[in-house]
């Protein structure tokens, strides 16, 4: 039996004016800065709180994402506002009540369409 490896079309680096080729998206250089930039999940706030209390409280509450009704729950994703809005209300943002339970693909899915630097944006 002859295995044939398939081979991935190249494109150019999505960031503007940058003629790199790459296998999808950014190119490495970009890549790395874009995650520089957003820092560790602890630079965005996402301390003991968070693994102790929201987590788990909304995993618990959702154990099926509450998008697709029918894959197992494993992100504890902000719902309707996010970290940001609610320390700017002055709410706790480690409180279950302010979360829902994804699955992977939804997860990505709406990070992908409605966070800033979003691919969908």
């Amino acid at each position: 039996m002859i295995t044939v490896a398939r081979r991935r079309a190249l494109t150019v680096c999505s960031v503007p004016n940058c003629p790199t080729l790459t296998g999808s998206g950014r190119c490495a250089e970009h890549r790395r800065e874009a995650e520089q930039e957003r820092g560790t999940a602890r630079q965005r706030g996402y301390g003991r709180g968070h693994e102790t209390r929201f987590r788990p409280g909304v995993l618990a509450r959702d154990p099926v994402c509450v998008l697709c009704r029918t894959a197992r729950s494993v992100h504890a994703d902000h719902h309707p506002r996010d970290r940001r809005q609610l320390l700017a209300a002055g709410l706790d943002p480690d409180d279950p009540q302010y979360g829902r339970g994804l699955c992977g693909p939804c997860h990505s899915r709406h990070t992908a369409t409605e966070q800033p630097g979003g691919w969908n944006r």
